[in-house]
Parts: structure tokens; C-alpha cells; sequence
């Protein structure tokens, strides 16, 4: 099997890379089938099984892994999100290896907003839109962002909080198919016997693009064991804080100091290769690897 191209992760975090171009060059590299898409000005890239030239909608997938690669200027974007996306092209390498289908990886461009913009302006929601048009929009979606540095799996929570207050069908729907998703991420930590896993609310990540665009998503992270475990007791003592990851208008209530360090690194300069973890990026992958297995 090709080695995964981390020798190279230093030029994809460099400043000024192209790094559509550069994911390009590496894709080919690997002989991993791809296909550019160009939608709303937006340019993702979709991973799929089978021989270079397969288009990504020539078949039903029933898992999609989900990473964007894009980041804030100004920041290297080691964990937000690079360290996640050569995860994913690792995870693409293996599912080859052992000839298994039924299975897309989608890197995203524009998850990352400026200051003005909402969620519609979100490379992912005109990205599920186009999705739920050619009929893939059922599939089993898993948003993978900063899930390099930690050894302690998330699954978030926060899609609860973003639909707590809404009562429309499509969204009871969204909340439905959203917890089957999060209890097959549990069952599949359980499988692989990870005893590091812990259920909780999480800053947004293209999940909301997809959510808005009425295509439920189940968004996976990692933290170091000790800022998770803080984490928890901090729910446990303030229930509320979550809404300060859902509105700017409660952020004022709690301080961003309450939050795990490792995220209120993410979007800044030190969002360096020096605060990653390679040593558990196997979790991810061996996760990533068995939601693709399981029917």
C-alpha cells in the first residue's frame, strides 16, 4: 500500500500553498480516483472507490467522510483542518487496500467564514444542496475537523442545540436521523474497543452548512485526555455553556477562556504542526475505516 504522503505535511501547512492544487498533485501521487467540483465558486474534491475517472455520483455511497481544507489566512491550519485531511487520504489508501465500496470522502472548501457571513455563505450548504439534487443526500454523512491533536475521541452534540427550539418536520427529521448517526459512531467506538470517548458540544464545523441545508451530519473531533475530561465536568457544572458555542450573543455570558485551550488555538497562528499528536492518528483512521465497513 502507498505510504500516506505525511512527508509532505509541512509544504501543506506552509504560507501562500495552493492547497487545491497541492491535494491534487498528492491525490494523483496515490492514483486515488478523484473528481474536482466547482460549486457556487467553491472547489471541493471527491475521494471514491474503484479506478481514476469514477465520478463521485455514478453510485450510492453509504458512508461520507467529510474534511475541509481550507483555513483562516493568517493560520497555519495544522488541526483546523489539515491533520484531519491526511487522515482521510490515509483512510482512503486503506479502504483501497481492502477493496471495500460503497464509500466517498468529500474535502470541502469555505468552511472557514468571514466576519458578515452566515451559514448559507458556507461552501458546505450549497455543497448539500447540490448533494440532496443528485440523489446521495440519504447517505450516512461524518464531518472530521481538528482531529489532530488529542487522543480522546468526540462526537458532537451540538446539532442538538442548533434544533432544540425548532418544531418544523424537516427539522424533527434532521434530529432524528442525526442521533441514528451519532449511535452508530458510539456503536462503532464500542466495536473497536476506543476507551477514550466522550459525547459533547462542539464549535461548528461544515455540519451546519449541511444541517441548514436539510441533510443531517455527525461532526467527529479529538482532544487531549485532560482537556476533555475538564470539558465534562465543566457541562456537568454549567449546562448552559453550550449556548455559547450556538450564539455570539451568550459568548459574552461564559468566557472563551472555559474552553479547551486546543480549540481556542484553532484559527489563530499557533495553530502549528507543534501542537499536533501524530501518535494517535490511528484512532481516527481505524474509526473512519470501520464506519465504512459497517452495513
Amino acid at each position: 500500500m502507498p505510504e500516506a504522503p505525511y512527508h509532505r505535511f509541512a509544504e501543506f501547512i506552509a504560507p501562500g500553498v495552493d492547497r487545491f492544487r497541492f491535494l491534487c498533485s498528492i491525490l494523483n501521487e496515490l492514483r486515488l480516483s478523484f473528481r474536482p467540483a466547482n460549486i457556487a465558486g467553491n472547489r471541493h474534491l471527491f475521494l471514491s472507490p474503484g479506478e481514476v475517472g469514477i465520478h463521485w455520483n455514478q453510485y450510492a455511497p453509504r458512508t461520507v467522510m467529510v474534511a475541509h481544507y481550507d483555513r483562516v489566512p493568517g493560520s497555519p491550519g495544522a488541526n483546523d483542518n489539515s491533520a484531519a485531511v491526511f487522515q482521510l487520504i490515509e483512510t482512503a489508501l486503506r479502504l483501497r487496500q481492502e477493496g471495500l465500496g460503497r464509500w466517498l470522502i468529500i474535502f470541502t472548501d469555505k468552511e472557514e467564514l468571514a466576519h458578515g457571513e452566515g451559514i448559507r455563505d458556507q461552501g458546505s450548504y450549497t455543497l448539500a444542496m447540490t448533494l440532496k439534487n443528485s440523489g446521495i443526500g440519504g447517505s450516512r454523512y461524518y464531518i472530521f475537523d481538528a482531529c489532530g491533536a488529542g487522543d480522546t475521541l468526540i462526537i458532537s452534540t451540538i446539532a442538538d442545540y442548533l434544533m432544540r427550539d425548532a418544531a418544523r418536520p424537516g427539522v424533527l427529521r434532521a434530529r432524528r436521523q442525526v442521533r441514528l448517526l451519532r449511535n452508530r459512531a458510539l456503536e462503532t467506538a464500542r466495536e473497536l474497543h476506543m476507551d477514550r470517548v466522550l459525547l459533547a458540544p462542539t464549535p461548528f464545523s461544515d455540519d451546519a452548512g449541511f444541517l441548514r441545508a436539510g441533510i443531517a451530519a455527525q461532526t467527529i473531533t479529538m482532544l487531549p485526555a485532560v482537556e476533555a475530561a475538564q470539558f465534562a465536568s465543566l457541562l456537568r457544572n454549567k449546562p448552559d455553556i453550550p449556548n455559547a458555542l450556538v450564539s455570539r450573543d451568550a459568548q459574552g455570558e461564559h468566557s472563551w477562556e472555559l474552553f479547551p485551550e486546543t480549540w481556542r488555538l484553532l484559527n489563530s497562528p499557533e495553530d502549528g504542526a507543534q501542537r499536533l499528536t501524530p501518535e494517535h492518528y490511528k484512532r481516527v483512521i481505524r474509526f473512519a475505516c470501520e464506519l465504512c465497513r459497517r452495513a
